[in-house]
């Protein structure tokens, strides 16, 4: 009988998401606000390897269009929060050398944070020898932040809650999408923090909303794996906060829309506009378009898997 050895190195992956429909309940009394949301999860990836260690350290690097400098690296960090959590839970007395490599823009509204999180259980598990299993680790996932769920499960589902309570969507064939990077990032709380001031000055135009829920038009498009479908029903609320916050993006959003896509959108908290286009070609046509505007611009398909080990 032989035995395996344990890995000195594991490598995992989680992919970024899009928003395609986010609507926001009212603040509660505890801060914060239900949610009702379609998420896709796209091929962007965040890449995590993990290495045993005694402590819980963290590096971060970043491809060419992903500015890294503002990302923390100490006990902050979602990743170290991830594996201390982890180790926590299950009693492991030893620590963990990460290093995070990022696709996904930063403080983009993608969830590239949320996507080190998950990949990062899933590398601890499977360095430690832990055995939590898939189950438990998406237990576990929401413990760290509403996305995280869904960058652990990926694919196409419905989060309702604070956005981390998953129900599967069927989704069918492949959509294109044009991604529209924004130089400077945005704060989610400061864009809740306007959507709840907007509210609050029109407060006798807007209808109060208690329990959001998605439309049955975002539902049937997917199903259908439609994009005219979906175009017609994206919505988010947090585009408008987005968009006083940094008004050029309603320039992007033209260009785009006047160049081929189906309809674009901010992408959560944004400032990523993501666009959907009608089929590869006419993705890659706004790609360039959008490239010669001077945007930064990546090209990416959903749905793709949620976080899993990759063989090197």
């Amino acid at each position: 009988m032989t035995s395996v050895a344990a890995p000195t190195v594991v490598h995992t992956r989680a992919p970024g998401k899009i928003n395609v429909f986010l609507a926001v309940g009212d603040l509660q009394d505890d801060g914060y606000h239900d949610l009702a949301t379609a998420y896709q999860a796209v091929s962007l990836y965040e890449d995590v390897r993990a290495r045993h260690a005694d402590g819980f350290t963290v590096s971060v690097t970043g491809g060419p269009s992903i500015d890294v400098s503002g990302v923390p690296t100490d006990g902050s960090n979602l990743a170290i929060k991830a594996a201390r959590l982890l180790a926590e839970t299950t009693g492991y007395t030893g620590g963990v050398a990460l290093t995070v490599d990022k696709a996904v823009p930063v403080a983009g509204g993608m969830g590239g944070g949320s996507a080190d999180a998950a990949a990062t259980l899933l590398a601890c598990d499977t360095l430690w020898g832990t055995g939590v299993g898939r189950d438990e680790l998406l237990r576990l996932s929401a413990r760290l932040g509403a996305d995280v769920p869904f960058a652990f499960a990926g694919g196409t589902a419905i989060g309702t809650g604070r956005g981390d309570e998953l129900s599967p969507a069927l989704a069918k064939g492949q959509f294109q999408w044009v991604l529209a990077v924004a130089d400077v990032g945005l704060s989610t709380p400061r864009v809740y923090d306007e959507l709840d001031a907007h509210r609050l000055r029109h407060q006798g135009e807007i209808r109060s909303v208690r329990h959001p829920v998605v439309d049955a038009g975002v539902l049937q498009a997917l199903r259908a794996g439609d994009p005219g479908m979906l175009a017609d029903a994206m919505h988010n609320d947090l585009q408008a906060p987005a968009l006083h916050l940094q008004p050029g993006l309603a320039d992007v959003l033209e260009l785009g829309e006047g160049n081929g896509a189906l309809a674009g959108i901010v992408s959560g908290s944004g400032p990523t506009v993501a666009f959907l286009a009608p089929d590869l070609d006419g993705a890659l046509e706004l790609q360039i378009a959008l490239s010669a505007a001077r945007l930064t611009v990546v090209r990416a398909t959903g749905p793709v898997h949620g976080a899993r080990v990759v063989t090197d």
